[in-house]
């Protein structure tokens, strides 16, 4: 019993000391206090258009490093999707120096590779391709890979920085960014400098076509073989007719198996310039030797050309769009709403629907749906889908419990739409939610690597890291009026796609 008693009073305080940190009590960092945290970061630009944000952080003498760059899926061309993924496997490969035997050969040796691959590809994509001629090139193929592969000091970059202390190294690829990031203990910090800048400034396109092969196999495990994968794929393909979140991240198969080496320099070329990077430092270190550092590893680094901006608008959908697919899994029932970019001014807004609808056990669609009703083992949905950097959609997800049919759910999600339009929505709903947003902003800044990323986020996507703070005083002015807007402006049956994950027997059963 006073193990109990314990937990619930530790549960209390720390709610308390959330609150009380977040509405500005307190000074120090850990309160998350925007001027507090404001005279601990340093930013520069260098001059060839590279941002740089430093943040001290004395809890331990470890520093997390951050670089993001402002590109994803939606950079891609059409007839080369997935090429955002495959040069972030790219960066892990070494560079000129690292990972290498002897540069000079390997290079020459890379570029016939390269063009052997190309001449296969032409061959094979043509109508009636010569099977013949294509095994014979094939095996020029594979016996000039087999070369290129003895000059290769396999997975040098990781055990590099691994051996001299770094712990969390990893990478990411959605449809807005890429970012790299791990930490090294602070007397490190120029280490990490010389590395980064060199892969950075000096890629190679090492095991190229053997990481392709990786990279089918992620495609297979995430979207091949995956029945949520597949409906996904379907979804935003349906939901968008034009703009370019209609492609995933992972890329289309025959687009995979097309891109070159040639393809994902030129892509590394035009994305990969410093104006569209934003470097962030996190941790117990010296912001002017930080700045020191910067200047001397990465200042070398061409300005290069302003990247190609994304240009597609989409189209005003004219009426809501529906599809089935028919598999032998859990049905689940998929939503979007066609709705605003994370600069919009009603983001934060759909922000606190997607709150007071979703989020916890007391949210109202996990209340009716899941505790009171039954009807559904989960239910979500957030703004912002497949990214937020341009508008996307607001996205709702459900999984029907057994016997329960998936129309039943979406019934229940117009009712509670209709009710929020009409008005019914309490001040304690939206204090729950901006509550739980602060509490949110405070689990994303409790490590350096998770403030780091955060920052250089907000600063490359938003503008400046301080929107992750001021984002909470909108909400702090968010009204009834406002989602009632909202709901009546975005969340509309005319730009709304619906897609359902049935059972062949289901699917029978409902016609």
């Amino acid at each position: 019993m006073n193990s109990i008693m314990n937990v619930s009073s530790v549960r209390v305080a720390l709610m308390l000391l959330m609150i009380a940190f977040l509405s500005g009590a307190g000074s120090s960092l850990q309160a998350q206090n925007l001027e507090a945290i404001e005279q601990r970061v340093t930013e520069f630009t260098l001059d060839n258009g590279l941002h740089f944000i430093v943040i001290e952080r004395d809890v331990a003498p470890v520093a997390s490093f951050v670089t993001h760059v402002n590109v994803g899926s939606v950079n891609e061309e059409i007839g080369k999707t997935g090429l955002t993924h495959v040069f972030e496997h790219m960066a892990f490969q070494g560079s000129r120096t690292i990972g290498t035997t002897n540069w000079e050969e390997e290079k020459v040796v890379l570029e016939q590779l390269d063009e052997a691959y190309r001449t296969w590809l032409r061959e094979s994509r043509q109508p009636d391709p010569d099977q013949d001629l294509l095994d014979r090139l094939w095996a020029e193929f594979e016996e000039l890979q087999e070369q290129a592969g003895e000059y290769v000091v396999n997975n040098e970059f990781s055990q590099i920085v691994e051996r001299e202390g770094a712990v969390g190294l990893n990478a990411f690829v959605s449809a807005d960014e890429t970012a790299f990031f791990y930490s090294l203990p602070r007397h490190k910090a120029e280490l990490w400098f010389a590395l980064e800048a060199d892969r950075f400034m000096n890629p190679v396109m090492r095991e190229f076509y053997s990481e392709k092969n990786v990279i089918m196999e992620e495609r297979r495990d995430r979207v091949d073989n995956s029945p949520f994968g597949r409906l996904i794929e379907e979804f935003v393909s349906v939901a968008f007719s034009a703009f370019p979140y209609k492609h995933q991240p992972i890329g289309w198969p025959s687009d995979i198996e097309a891109v070159t080496m040639r393809d994902a320099m030129n892509f590394y070329e035009r994305h990969y310039v410093p104006s569209n990077l934003t470097i962030s430092v996190a941790g117990d270190i010296d912001p002017e030797r930080i700045r020191s550092y910067a200047e001397e590893y990465f200042g070398p680094m061409p300005a290069g050309d302003t990247p190609p901006k994304v240009l597609t608008i989409e189209p005003e959908q004219r009426g809501e769009r529906r599809f089935v697919i028919e598999e032998d899994s859990q049905p689940i029932l998929l939503m979007g709403y066609h709705s605003v970019d994370m600069n919009h001014p009603d983001a934060v807004v759909m922000d606190i629907l997607s709150g007071v609808l979703f989020e916890g056990r007391t949210s109202r669609l996990y209340q009716r749906l899941v505790t009171d009703e039954q009807k559904a083992l989960q239910i979500g949905g957030f703004n912002g889908f497949p990214g937020s950097r341009f508008p996307g959609l607001f996205i709702i997800y459900a999984v029907p419990n057994q016997n329960v049919d998936p129309a039943d759910i979406e019934a229940v999600i117009y009712e509670e739409l209709d009710r929020i339009r009409e008005g019914d929505i309490t001040e304690q709903e939206l204090q729950r939610v901006r509550t739980n947003a602060r509490a949110s902003v405070i689990r994303g800044l409790n490590s350096n690597q998770g403030m780091a990323l955060n920052f250089a986020q907000a600063h490359a996507k938003r503008g400046s890291w301080q929107t992750i703070f001021t984002d909470l005083d909108e909400m702090d002015q968010v009204t009834v009026d406002d989602l009632q807007r909202v709901v009546d402006t975005w969340l509309r049956k005319q730009t709304r796609t619906v897609g359902t994950l049935r059972t062949a027997d289901d699917e029978a059963a409902s016609n």
